[in-house]
């Protein structure tokens, strides 16, 4: 790290209050190269949309399963906001809605497109409607954009639009009869398991509610623009059960106003008096619509086309729908153990660690790092209460956001307390960190001796553990030194090359290894595993994930000519079709971009200094993996709360967070030719290529020359500008 950037980054809170000042007052209008609003690049239907080309996925799917692509929903939504107002085609699935269906279960108010959530669902129906309650719809009548949606219900004749704000949702109905009309409240379904749920007249057109699923209440405060004429209640509190709100004969167009609380619902009503009101639905659109502007045109991008442009836009909305918000307007949330509080930050929920560690949590702290701030401060207070920072799923990457974020100058939060927290995590058995006291004696965690493992053995991932273990370890030490702590800083970059343990110099991969340290046989580095050595990858796809010692790596190997033939291997040596995990799929030879384990590899060829190498695997993925399928609305895999969309914003920018506990940033071609990035304190970073060549040549900064490939965050403060020739 640089003299200057730690003096920078020391001014920080000063810069940032300055930049807020500055923000406050009239705001220039941005210059847009093709003079268009940022949200009409934004195709919230991209990524909906099955893969279902076997040579594009790589094999050819079991009967009737539907690979994990996307994930992700059409609706209406704010960055991170508490409401993402979405339709939902069948639950139980990723984000409740698929591309591919034909009928609309219901209007839900939460989603995170990730098998839970999926909220508050509610759904108009006509006279003579009887259960199952749905209906038919076709996509030549359905629109979306990032704080809209609309489509038309042929069974119930209903046109629907929605937009909504941060904790409140706003419907419009118009029927086509209005006579005998219902709003159904689906309140026993939700994509996670429902317990109890209630729904109660409080006013001549208000209603009041909530759902329970396992120690969560989502509270929920309604009007509705027709008087009720009763509510019948089908099996209240039961897990199947349902309410129709019956509606007076009265004018065709019905007004649904909803607010949601974490909670109660005095907190919920609050939430819609405050935000929505008596606003109709196209100031609730257009509101929504500049919130999205002002955030999408923080980074300007020229030239690409606009298919490109698209691509680009919408992958950075898809970054800044998760985390979600937890606070009321008035500051209230509820913390993890049921305890209503009110603090100085707002309350998130944790971000998904396990993958968006590696890029998304980075473009947050860019673009939004008030958000980031108060989701780190969400964090430790979640620590505070469990003796752990929490993660997600897999791996400790808390501590490569926290040390990351705050080596990038976001530091209003008791970086202390995160600190010590973040110890427990690297430190004591039972929190965070399975077979951590493994690990600490062994070096490595060890997996068990299995007789003919497959796809979904389970057991400890030990490679996969050892391995994130590792990076961790290398993150928690950056940190260490922050707050000269020279024990645990010296002892974790002593962990931090565990990675060299379930390292097989025999076969060039990393192995499982038993407990009494020999490896794990029979060995085949190309089958997928979920749970066993393995987590969702094979041998290749977690081979070349080091990182924070990238030299090292290559060392290993044997010296750089070697770690260039395995990657030439990878990339290269077919995927066997017989080869099925669900999770797994997208390749270019064993390399797989439809999941997460393996999306440092197509940049590992710059530490044999061959960029060129990078570069091909870099835009044969950016031209040919994301918008595909027969709609062109697919993507390669799993969008894992925006971790495979910041994974294009970043490459497309030509910029790209490699180690991202580290402020640097390592140079590609970006497929623009000028990005402008607006920063904090309304400083630019623009970074500038020749059209239509490819190979990288030289990179320069402020118009100097740069020695190797990596630029520094400081420019994130400073501004500058970053300039790559090539040829």
């Amino acid at each position: 790290m640089t003299l200057l950037y730690k003096k920078i980054r020391r001014i920080l809170p000063f810069l940032a209050l300055l930049g807020i000042l500055v923000t406050c007052g009239k705001k220039e209008k941005a210059v847009v190269a093709d003079d268009v609003n940022f949200t009409s690049y934004v195709n919230p239907f991209i990524g909906t949309a099955p893969l279902t080309d076997p040579k594009t996925i790589g094999y050819t799917p079991p009967k009737d399963w539907r690979v994990w692509a996307g994930l992700v929903y059409p609706g209406s939504s704010l960055p991170n906001a508490m409401v993402q107002l979405s339709p939902i085609t069948q639950y139980g699935t990723g984000a409740g809605y698929e591309y591919e269906d034909k009928e609309i279960l219901g209007f839900a108010h939460t989603n995170k497109g990730h098998w839970n959530l999926c909220n508050i669902p509610v759904l108009p129906i006509s006279k003579n409607a009887s259960f199952p309650y749905k209906s038919s719809f076709d996509h030549g009548r359905e629109k979306a954009s990032p704080g809209y949606y609309q489509v038309f219900l042929n069974d119930y004749g209903v046109d629907v639009k929605l937009s909504s704000t941060l904790r409140c949702g706003i419907h419009e109905y118009a029927f086509k009869d209005n006579s005998d009309r219902k709003i159904l409240f689906d309140l026993g379904r939700a994509n996670n398991h429902v317990d109890d749920w209630t729904l109660k007249k409080t006013g001549e057109n208000q209603v009041a509610g909530y759902q329970k699923m396992g120690n969560e209440k989502i509270y929920f405060y309604a009007t509705i623009s027709q008087e009720i004429k009763q509510i019948e209640k089908i099996n209240e509190g039961k897990a199947k059960g349902y309410a129709l709100v019956h509606l007076n004969d009265d004018e065709n167009k019905v007004i649904l106003r909803i607010g949601l609380s974490f909670v109660s619902e005095e907190n919920a009503k609050e939430n819609l008096k405050n935000e929505i009101g008596n606003k109709t639905i196209t100031e609730v659109q257009n509101s929504a619509n500049e919130v999205w502007d002002d955030l999408l045109s923080k980074i300007k991008v020229s030239g690409g086309s606009k298919r490109e442009k698209e691509l680009f836009y919408t992958s950075l909305y898809r970054a800044f729908l998760w985390p979600a918000l937890r606070s009321d307007i008035n500051g209230d949330f509820t913390d993890e153990s049921g305890k209503v509080r009110n603090e100085a930050y707002k309350y998130y929920t944790i971000p998904s660690l396990w993958d968006t560690y590696r890029n998304k949590v980075v473009l947050l702290g860019l673009l939004s790092p008030k958000v980031t701030n108060d989701v780190i401060n969400s964090l430790v207070d979640r620590g505070e209460i469990r003796g752990f920072v929490p993660t997600f799923f897999h791996g400790d990457h808390a501590a490569s956001f926290i040390t990351g974020s705050y080596l990038r100058g976001i530091n209003d939060f008791d970086v202390d307390k995160a600190y010590k927290l973040l110890l427990n995590n690297a430190y004591k058995e039972g929190g965070t960190r399975p077979y951590i006291a493994e690990y600490i004696e062994k070096g490595y965690i060890a997996d068990p001796d299995v007789e003919n493992p497959h796809v979904e053995t389970k057991a400890k991932a030990g490679v996969s553990k050892t391995l994130e273990y590792a990076y961790d370890d290398y993150a928690l030490s950056l940190l260490a030194q922050e707050m000269n702590d020279t024990v645990h800083y010296n002892d974790l970059q002593i962990r931090s090359k565990n990675y060299k343990n379930v390292f097989d110099a025999s076969t060039n991969f990393m192995r499982g290894k038993l407990k009494n340290g020999s490896w794990i046989t029979p060995f085949n580095p190309q089958y997928p595993y979920y749970e066993y050595m393995y987590r969702e990858a094979n041998a290749w796809q977690v081979s070349f994930y080091v990182p924070h010692d990238m030299q090292g790596l290559v060392t290993l190997y044997g010296g750089k000519d070697a770690f260039e033939a395995k990657l030439d291997s990878m990339f290269t040596l077919p995927w066997n079709p017989e080869h099925i995990a669900r999770n797994v799929s997208s390749f270019i030879g064993q390399y797989c971009q439809g999941n997460q384990p393996d999306h440092e590899a197509p940049f590992a060829y710059y530490f044999v200094d061959k960029p060129e190498k990078s570069q091909k695997v870099l835009d044969n993925i950016l031209n040919n993996f994301y918008g595909i399928g027969e709609n062109g609305l697919a993507l390669p895999g799993m969008d894992d709360a925006g971790e495979m969309s910041s994974w294009y914003v970043f490459t497309a920018m030509g910029i790209y967070p490699l180690s991202p506990a580290d402020p640097e940033y390592l140079v590609t071609v970006p497929v623009f030719n000028e990005v402008d990035i607006t920063l904090f304190n309304n400083k630019h970073l623009k970074i500038n290529t020749n059209a239509g060549k490819r190979g990288l040549k030289e990179i320069k900064v402020d118009n100097q020359p740069t020695k190797g490939y990596f630029v520094p965050h400081d420019l994130f403060i400073k501004g500058g500008h970053i300039n790559i020739l090539t040829e």
